[in-house]
């Protein structure tokens, strides 16, 4: 058996550490392409949303690469996500690919399905084994996303660019190393001091929050790389989720900081109950996000999103109780990294222009944005008469 899953994120550290701890040949995913793209484009229905076209391509490119067994969650809710699995099992079969294909159904929702994937993974380990194996594994995940959080708000600061990421790099490779829960502890403790130790200057020009689909937000090949292009024009940026927020059975969302309980309650006012996916997630992170004092938000979502585009109808009437900017970007297939980009710089424009306005005169505003002008211009070459 060599097993393997789509690209999202830090989900591959757990997978691999999970399944080496559990004895079965993990088959590292090709890193996401416009090949990838290209390939779960070709052979997935028209209608289908972003992820699940990339998520597709990921399987063919495993299948090339020599996998026999495919990973996938499952899913609950009016959100059509719970029916990627079977659906490109289909689609994979349909082309003429031999392969077993796992479904790993939410715990808490499935219990008996969890466990029947579980016994297909490793039918020989004992329970309370894969139990251990699992809890270890994810452990570890979540100290990669606890990391990975502290990066997000050092990047921005660094007296040296490229600073943080060097080190995150350097972070990640020690607590791959890492086996049992006290090395586990120890190189994470040792990460946190590294990222402290970068220097820093000042604070983050801008507070920018991320909000949307889960994969769109975890996947930086699908978001262009958001998180770090933000980060190095001194933007501060929390996400709304993160890995093991996502696939944990608990509700308490420790690394992102707010349970499910207080995001459903934040969002009452505007959507009182579950409509899939995260839908009612990006409406309780706006008024959250909005407490805290943050200068816009960044809306992401795929093509044909159901709960986003039910999110997204809100957006006015919230925008107009809460006075929060929100910049709604839908990504497919088509979209170019270039325009992309193009619309968060002049967001970050807009939003830089409404801080300004509270705390200088017009004339000094003017003086500001004409100053701005000048030096963007200048960067192409272009001088104004």
């Amino acid at each position: 058996m060599l097993v393997s899953s789509p690209q999202m994120g830090n989900v591959h550290f757990f997978l691999q550490d999970l399944f080496e701890r559990l004895g079965v040949d993990y088959l590292f995913p090709p890193p996401n392409s416009r090949r990838t793209v290209a390939l779960g484009t070709r052979f997935a229905p028209e209608f289908a949303c972003f992820p699940f076209k990339v998520t597709l391509g990921n399987f063919i490119e495993a299948l090339e690469a020599g996998a026999d067994t495919l990973v996938m969650v499952g899913g609950i809710g009016p959100c059509r996500f719970g029916y990627y699995a079977e659906t490109q099992r289909r689609i994979l079969q349909g082309l003429g690919y031999q392969f077993e294909m796992i479904i790993i159904e939410p715990p808490l929702a499935h219990p008996l399905l969890f466990y029947r994937a579980l016994r297909r993974l490793c039918p020989s380990l004992p329970l309370f084994k894969i139990y251990r194996e699992i809890r270890a594994s994810f452990f570890k995940a979540q100290s990669f996303d606890f990391l990975e959080k502290r990066a997000l708000e050092v990047r921005p600061v660094e007296m040296v660019k490229g600073e943080t990421d060097k080190v995150l790099a350097q972070v990640f490779e020690e607590l791959s190393r890492a086996k049992t829960e006290e090395e586990i502890v120890e190189a994470r403790k040792k990460g946190f001091a590294k990222l402290e130790a970068i220097r820093t200057k000042g604070k983050p020009c801008l507070k920018v929050g991320l909000i949307g689909e889960f994969y769109l937000l975890l996947e930086p090949f699908a978001n262009f790389g958001l998180e770090r292009f933000l980060n190095q024009k001194g933007v501060f940026v929390e996400r709304a989720v993160y890995v093991t927020d996502w696939i944990g059975p608990s509700s308490t969302n420790p690394v992102q900081g707010i349970s499910n309980e207080e995001i459903a309650r934040a969002a009452h006012p505007y959507l009182s109950h579950f409509v899939g996916g995260e839908g009612r997630a990006t409406i309780g992170h706006i008024v959250t996000m909005t407490q805290k004092g943050f200068d816009g938000l960044i809306h992401l979502t795929p093509f044909t999103c159901m709960p986003e585009l039910v999110a997204k109808s809100i957006f006015p009437k919230i925008q107009s109780d809460l006075d929060i900017p929100i910049l709604s970007l839908i990504i497919d297939e088509h979209t170019e990294k270039t325009g992309f980009l193009t619309r968060i710089e002049a967001f970050l424009d807009l939003l830089a222009w409404r801080k300004n306005r509270k705390i200088t005169p017009r004339s000094t505003f003017i003086n500001w944005l004409s100053n701005k002008r000048e030096k963007k211009l200048a960067t192409y070459g272009i001088k104004r008469r």
